[in-house]
């Protein structure tokens, strides 16, 4: 009988020892599931086009599916909610973007807490905006724009309330003084088909979507919003050079997953991510999709989140910037 006792109890050591030694897997066990990507926009969209060229990368490079899964909605609020709420062990992602820093103070009671819930891994690329006018407006520089609006109210699009290019405007008439009426679109899509039909009188937008109607004469751009100029545009001047330095904005993305995530899951996904992003293929197709790579380690690009945060938050406040 204390033979068989002996046993049981030599057999439960050894499971409690299995069970520990299991519980306190190193590092490199990570990943051995499939990860999720969640993508809080629809599909094609310039946040999803980068997201698939990671996922690819890394299910690769880790023998491990990265799955894309686009949540829209909310202004961006649903999948970043589903991340926030997940378990915190590494295999759910969050492709977020200057969104939802803006959203931190534009919406007011939102379902997660930004500060709290989510940890940043790093900003995978930045995209610089431009702000271009239809041929057909008589203006050919910035300060002739500004102009125009002493004698007229200028129509300025947007993709819709808080985005980057609601900001850009934001920024240009605090900045300026200008005389311009803010219209929100569903999308950069939308608000460039209205200034292409003559209906707008400027956006400010992402280089993609303009340097087609830039290359064919129909868009004439201005500024970019920033400090350097573009290879694309040589010839286009920066705000900065402008006198406008604060008239600075670039859409940008970034990867982040539950706060309570292990650090050393976060610099494990951060040392992939950095790497894949590295690769000259894949350096050279993230520019083709018009970012520019950042590629931030965990602590500069939480710093850099909490920056954008009271940069927007502050805009927000002080344009009254609602909500759609």
């Amino acid at each position: 009988m204390q033979r068989a006792a002996a046993h049981a109890f030599l057999v439960s050591l050894v499971f409690l020892f299995a069970t520990s030694a299991r519980a306190a897997a190193p590092p490199d066990t990570y990943p051995n599931k499939t990860i999720r990507y969640v993508i809080p926009f629809p599909p094609g969209g310039i946040t999803d086009l980068m997201a698939r060229t990671i996922a690819q990368k890394t299910s690769d490079a880790w023998k491990q599916s990265v799955v894309i899964d686009n949540r829209p909605g909310a202004n961006a609020l649903l999948g970043a909610d589903l991340v926030a709420k997940s378990t915190p062990d590494g295999y759910t992602w969050l492709g977020m973007t200057i969104t939802h820093t803006v959203n931190a103070t534009l919406i007011p009671n939102p379902p997660y807490n930004f500060a709290k819930d989510l940890t940043a891994v790093t900003v995978l690329g930045s995209l610089p905006l431009v702000m271009v006018v239809p041929q057909s407006l008589p203006v050919k520089s910035l300060a002739e724009l500004t102009a125009l609006s002493r004698t007229r109210s200028l129509n300025g699009g947007s993709s819709g309330n808080g985005t980057p290019q609601h900001l850009a405007f934001e920024l240009y008439r605090q900045l300026s003084g200008a005389n311009a009426q803010h219209i929100p679109f569903k999308g950069g899509g939308p608000s460039t088909i209205a200034l292409l039909g003559g209906h707008l009188d400027f956006i400010t937008t992402g280089l993609p979507e303009c340097l087609p109607h830039i290359k064919s004469g129909r868009l004439r751009p201005l500024a970019v919003a920033g400090a350097s100029r573009l290879p694309p545009i040589p010839d286009v001047p920066t705000t900065a050079e402008l006198g406008m330095p604060a008239l600075a904005i670039t859409s940008w993305t970034g990867l982040m997953v539950p706060s309570a995530t292990p650090v050393h899951i976060v610099a494990r996904i951060n040392a992939e991510v950095v790497n894949v992003l590295k690769q000259p293929d894949t350096a050279e197709r993230v520019r083709e999709q018009g970012f520019d790579v950042v590629a931030s380690s965990p602590a500069n690009a939480q710093a850099f989140m909490a920056a954008e945060v009271a940069r927007w938050g502050k805009l927000v406040r002080e344009a009254n910037i609602k909500a759609d």
